[in-house]
């Protein structure tokens, strides 16, 4: 093994270990190890940043960009209030629900269809009086599984894609990954529809319930004129017995109350710990006259009379907020919003949630301004519940943004333009007919996935030219020797899908991928199969809340623990080896 391998072995193990261990976000350990392979002499300086330009990089921010102009537009909100009724069976509502977010995740980022459909979900629990949990977890896997679909509808084909025209001259056409992704993705949706749900555990605590998402704790303040000056706190009794609230405990100055505060007597400022949904915490407000409490200085002072609406936003891991607490971002001053309480996996927080560090997956309550609640939640990066769907301007554009977005798909289909070019062209049609408007063109980008692809890629690049994936590659087939060559595609499938449950898909990816090659060389057999194996297992991760964006994203709303999702997630997985591999043999024999 040369030093050049043994270096880039280092920095993958590193990397690996890096996102594993997760307390440092995952694009910054890609971009650190990459300027550690140019500083080591293992990355060509030349070519440092060529992976920000790399065709694979160019698509999954267009089809970000695509993906927002799709939702602005309206075009799946029309969808989607036609056919989505609470008067269904779990099941029949798993169906289309699920069929509906794995169709459009075939040709919009499955996290984008997600977000899309989970108001849509939870408020249907809601009607139907029946734990959001139940749905969230199918509805999240269905997405997953619809991405396989196209080469567009999830970053690991538009990976594979651009590493077959690398390698052998030409890369996977947009429904190439049809035949064995839709097959995969069917068997998929028939497990969960039918079987995989009656997996996830069903508690009688009300974790997940949906009908007010999750109580939290909150802080209201004793106005300077408020009528309960020189009241004992335990005169608001009633008042929160009549709203379904817990006082929690007393701040006075910032310092809780020691002893039996509901003797206590108020005075101007003091702060109540208040447990309680959203609904109930605005009844007792106005119910006793107390307030919401103002911002830290004068200067964030927020107002709270009219104008001021709560909303409810999921965390997800790439979130401005998540690993900070709302100080720490300055939340109140930059953004006249307050950070309420926070619901964590069906748990309240009971401390004073400004302090909080905020986890991915925890739903926030926020209170703020309503004409730019909006602008809030974006800004925070995190996803709107409790009935706000994500922006959506004007549904008359709705046909024309389907229109230019098949316009775009056929064009590169067909061969008329590169796929890049022809979403490219497509972005900016988007903004000349105002779909999708401009200054939030560059906002609808995730940033970190983007670093995190420029970055791994040239990483990738160099393992391979360095014969690293050679020496992985040998060493699979060694492991395999003496048997059909359908074992080895079998192993690396399993291992890719393993990987893929606790690192980043993408970068599973880039390095899977070019060993599928090399092994498919040294058998000399068809390396199509290996690439289209790659594939499928790097998108189906279904063990654990941090294998996904998606399983992260429900983990709050659907009040699940940690080792909920390996119950329907393994079997799944199972499923989709079984499924998977006899498919792929036939559509790309060996």
């Amino acid at each position: 093994m040369t030093t050049e391998q043994l270096i880039l072995f280092a920095i993958f193990v590193t990397v690996f270990g890096m996102f594993a261990w997760g307390r440092v976000r995952y694009d910054i350990v890609a971009l650190g190890a990459l300027l550690l392979g140019v500083v080591l002499g293992v990355v060509p300086s030349d070519q440092a940043f060529s992976g920000f330009g790399h065709p694979a990089t160019i698509i999954v921010a267009m089809v970000l960009i695509a993906s927002a102009g799709l939702t602005r537009s309206g075009a799946v909100g029309l969808i989607t209030r036609h056919v989505i009724r609470s008067d269904r069976g779990v099941t029949s509502h798993i169906v289309i629900l699920g069929g509906i977010g794995a169709a459009l995740s075939g040709f919009i980022n499955n996290i984008a269809a997600l977000a899309l459909l989970m108001p849509v979900d939870i408020q249907t629990a809601a009607k139907a009086k029946r734990a959001a949990g139940r749905t969230l977890m199918p509805l999240a896997f269905a997405t997953i599984l619809g991405g396989m679909i196209t080469m567009i509808g999830t970053p690991p084909n538009i990976i594979v894609a651009s590493i077959r025209q690398q390698e052998l001259g030409a890369p996977f056409a947009m429904f190439d990954y049809t035949p064995v992704g839709l097959g995969v993705a069917i068997a998929g949706l028939i497990y969960v529809t039918f079987l995989g749900w009656r997996l996830i555990p069903q508690r009688d605590d009300g974790v997940g319930q949906a009908e007010d998402l999750a109580d939290y704790v909150a802080e209201l303040m004793v106005p300077e004129d408020s009528k309960l000056i020189g009241e004992r706190l335990g005169s608001l009794d009633p008042a929160a017995e009549d709203s379904d609230v817990a006082i929690l405990s007393l701040f006075r100055d910032g310092k809780r109350r020691r002893g039996p505060s509901r003797n206590a007597i108020l005075n101007a400022g003091d702060t109540l710990l208040i447990e309680a949904s959203p609904s109930t915490l605005e009844e007792f407000r106005r119910e006793t006259g107390l307030a919401f409490p103002k911002g830290r200085s004068d200067k964030a002072r927020i107002p709270t009379g009219e104008g001021q609406v709560l909303v409810e936003a999921v965390a997800r891991e790439d979130s401005r907020i998540t690993g900070r607490t709302a100080q720490t971002i300055g939340l109140g001053w930059r953004q006249q919003t307050i950070l309420m309480g926070i619901s964590r996996r069906g748990r309240t927080i009971r401390d004073r949630a400004r302090r909080t560090t905020i986890e991915p997956g925890d739903i926030l309550l926020l209170l703020t301004p309503e004409d730019t609640s909006d602008h809030v939640v974006d800004w925070l990066g995190c996803l709107p519940l409790a009935g706000r769907a994500h922006a959506i301007t004007d549904e008359g554009k709705a046909p024309l943004a389907m229109t230019l977005f098949a316009a775009a798909i056929l064009a590169a289909s067909f061969g008329l333009a590169s796929m890049p070019v022809a979403l490219g062209l497509m972005v900016v049609a988007f903004v000349v007919t105002r779909i999708l408007p401009t200054k939030e063109l560059y906002s609808h980008v995730d940033w970190p996935v983007i670093v995190l692809l420029g970055s791994m890629i040239p990483l990738g690049l160099a393992l391979d030219s360095t014969g690293g994936t050679q020496i992985i590659a040998s060493g699979l087939t060694f492991v395999t020797s003496g048997l059909p060559a359908w074992v080895s595609l079998l192993v690396l499938m399993v291992v890719t899908m393993t990987l893929s449950d606790i690192l980043n898909n993408n970068a599973t990816t880039i390095i899977a991928a070019p060993v599928g090659i090399r092994v498919a060389e040294q058998l000399q057999v068809n390396p199509d199969p290996y690439l289209m194996a790659v594939a499928v297992a790097a998108s189906c991760a279904f063990l654990t809340p941090i294998g996904h964006q998606n399983n992260t994203v429900i983990l709050g709303p659907g009040g699940y623990r940690f080792g909920d999702y390996w119950r329907m997630g393994l079997p799944l997985e199972a499923l989709v080896v079984v499924v998977a591999i006899p498919l792929i043999l036939l559509v790309w024999p060996l």
